[in-house]
């Protein structure tokens, strides 16, 4: 009921409770000088719940693990949100380098500030695009072509993005993917896939996507972007085997209450084809 609440907010309302909602913790965390200085005030986090160092930490394991990230690589991170996933990559990229964009101008700005002035290999962009979840103008990202030369990157990641799009969009920005990669480079990307065991396993939660558009099903049709999960055809066909790549892992979540979950979403780790 509450995110029903919150998704019928407009954009701006929602930024403003989330900070009102905080604003006490964030200041006695600001006078006490117990907050990093690389980690955000938790008002104006506006990606993901829980420990912000711990998650990204966690993904970095996944990162080396099974997108066999190395500390040389040169790396994407499309939708880089208010620095989740870069923090912990300035103590691992030594020798490499790492390109991130997002269509949230403040969380662009706060990574400007406190993570690229402190590592110069490390920079940030913001990109004006329209998604009815964080934005409210902007460019599509059906027309939205990334702004990096073909086979640039070893490593591209996505955490919490091809949830928040539509199928469309996230087919156009698969083949960018693909294009930007190195042959052989990896992308590591996050999802709400509805295979069988997860369509099954979705029955007992409270996470459901009940509006059922064909290949892909929403859990709020009046804001599309606030959940978006893909049948799993449409998945391999459209996303995988069309955009050029194989398929290395598939890590199932716990969204659904699959007790095989690893994180809360859908893990999935996929090679450009040489």
């Amino acid at each position: 009921m509450f995110r029903t609440l919150f998704y019928r907010l407009p954009v701006k309302w929602r930024y403003t409770v989330r900070r009102t909602v905080f604003y006490p913790f964030d200041l006695i965390e600001g006078l006490t000088g117990k907050r990093p200085p690389m980690v955000p005030p938790k008002g104006m986090i506006f990606t993901g719940s829980g420990n912000f160092l711990e998650q990204g930490e966690t993904f970095l394991e996944y990162f080396t693990k099974y997108g066999q990230l190395e500390p040389q690589h040169r790396v994407l991170d499309i939708g880089s949100g208010i620095g989740r996933m870069a923090v912990p990559l300035t103590s691992f990229l030594i020798e490499g380098s790492y390109e991130g964009f997002d269509v949230v101008e403040r969380g662009v700005k706060w990574c400007q500030q406190q993570i690229s002035t402190r590592y110069s290999n490390f920079n940030f962009t913001y990109y004006p695009l329209h998604n009815d979840l964080y934005t409210e103008s902007g460019e599509s990202a059906l027309q939205f072509k990334f702004p990096y030369a073909d086979n640039e990157f070893d490593f591209v990641f996505l955490t919490s993005v091809f949830t928040h799009m539509l199928p469309e969009e996230v087919e156009h920005y698969m083949h960018e993917i693909n294009r930007v990669l190195k042959p052989g480079g990896r992308v590591l990307a996050t999802f709400f896939l509805l295979t069988d065991k997860s369509v099954e396993a979705m029955a007992n939660s409270e996470f459901n996507f009940s509006h059922n558009n064909g290949h892909y099903s929403l859990m709020d049709e009046k804001v599309k972007a606030a959940n978006v999960a893909f049948s799993e055809h449409f998945f391999q066909k459209n996303l995988i085997d069309e955009a050029n790549f194989r398929l290395i892992h598939l890590l199932p979540g716990t969204w659904s209450n699959r007790p095989d979950g690893h994180d809360f979403q859908d893990i999935v780790v996929a090679e450009k084809v040489k």
